[in-house]
């Protein structure tokens, strides 16, 4: 009896809420979006153990928490608040996976049309010129898988590469940087595909932009902001890359790290108009997967290419690069990158900060160090200004994002 009473009530209770959500339906999307559109990210406080460098330490702090899988495509302190006072909640974040976070670290889906994260795509930067973002993603229409940068002011896409054969997509391959010039800005579009070689032979091909580093004006800019044009016309300003992932000014030279294949991750000084060789040189060699038959020159300059700066063997995953904070420059007082790392490999692990110290010229690195972070610190990018300058607080630390797993805080000490 108890058991029949029990399956009434729970019957009944299926049929109203099938009723009640059919006849309220916004409700429902209310409740979903609940879990969706709008979760939170948590202020954390997590100090962690204190890695030991070479000549200094590094005290980690984990400041927020964020869903495992969330990885970001840009993080900034708003611009317009005293950095003094700046706090956590200041932070804008945006992820890879179609989502932004402000105002008081809620999560708020981003309306983009055609906007696909397949293969691993989804937004992989955001650069912002007069206080308007602009967004760098994967997308797809009419059987066509592209990438384009749309103006979030009004959501209209302002430019888009031409389409990509499905068999050899993999959008990890389409990292992106961007930095500020004087009158324009430079984007980095990777290459995104790892088996086979005719996505990557677009590196090459001076009618695409992948591969490329671009060259957007910001005088076109302006007039997409104010609607005098709809689209952008960028040129192509470097080629022969690979998966550029980091991009930074150090005086007047220009820097990038990108990944290498197996091995051959690079620190590269760019230069307008040359050639970076991929894929037809590397220091790195082919992956087991990767079917195609042809190998790497390991010699860039022989083939009428750029040699990178400096070649990591085995690769750790290069991912952002920016100025060494002030407390690292002025302890080496030499011209000074830092860099992040992803996973890595089992041959040398990545989850760390890489530093290049580099001569007066800053045409040679002279020293590379690596500091390893810990086993689940995938590292993502460097908290910067809206202009991608390195942020750091009144004492001198810096903050970065890790895949997964929130925003760190990085306090150097020195004896």
């Amino acid at each position: 009896m108890k058991i029949k009473i029990f399956f009434l009530i729970w019957f009944l209770s299926v049929l109203i809420t099938i009723i009640y959500v059919y006849e309220n339906p916004e409700k429902i999307d209310a409740f979903k979006k609940f879990f969706k559109d709008e979760k939170m990210l948590i202020s954390d406080n997590k100090e962690l153990p204190i890695i030991k460098a070479n000549s200094f330490d590094v005290k980690l702090e984990q400041v927020l928490k964020f869903e495992n899988g969330f990885k970001t495509s840009f993080a900034t302190f708003d611009h317009r608040k005293d950095k003094k006072n700046i706090k956590i909640n200041d932070l804008i974040i945006y992820f890879q996976n179609g989502t932004i976070s402000k105002n008081n670290l809620t999560i708020n889906k981003i309306e983009l049309e055609n906007f696909t994260d397949d293969f691993n795509g989804g937004i992989k930067n955001i650069f912002i010129y007069n206080e308007v973002e602009f967004a760098y993603l994967t997308m797809f229409e009419k059987e066509c898988y592209y990438v384009s940068i749309f103006n979030l002011l009004n959501n209209k896409e302002i430019f888009k590469t031409e389409c990509l054969s499905n068999g050899e997509i993999n959008f990890n391959g389409a990292g992106s940087a961007s930095l500020h010039l004087e009158e324009s800005i430079l984007l980095s579009i990777g290459v995104p595909g790892w088996n086979g070689i005719e996505i990557a032979k677009l590196s090459q091909d001076p009618n695409s932009f992948f591969g490329k580093i671009i060259q957007i004006k910001k005088n076109q800019l302006d007039q997409i902001i104010s609607g005098k044009i709809k689209k952008i016309n960028p040129k192509i300003f470097s080629s022969g890359h690979r998966n550029p992932q980091g991009l930074t000014k150090l005086d007047n030279k220009i820097f990038s790290t990108e990944h290498g294949p197996k091995g051959g991750d690079e620190l590269n000084l760019i230069q307008e108009g040359k050639n970076f060789g991929w894929p037809i040189s590397s220091y790195g060699i082919k992956y087991d997967f990767d079917e195609s038959t042809s190998k790497y020159f390991k010699s860039h300059e022989d083939h009428g290419f750029e040699e990178p700066l400096f070649a990591l063997v085995p690769s750790v995953g290069l991912s952002s690069l920016n100025n060494c904070p002030k407390i690292i420059k002025n302890f080496y007082n030499k011209p000074c990158l830092m860099a992040l790392s992803l996973w890595g490999n089992e041959l040398r692990q990545g989850k760390s900060l890489i530093i290049y110290l580099l001569d007066k010229k800053m045409e040679k690195v002279i020293l590379i160090e690596k500091v390893f972070l810990g086993n689940e610190n995938p590292l993502r990018h460097f908290i910067t200004y809206s202009d991608n300058k390195l942020y750091e607080d009144p004492n001198g630390d810096i903050f970065v994002s890790v895949d997964g797993k929130g925003i760190f805080k990085l306090k150097f000490l020195f004896n």
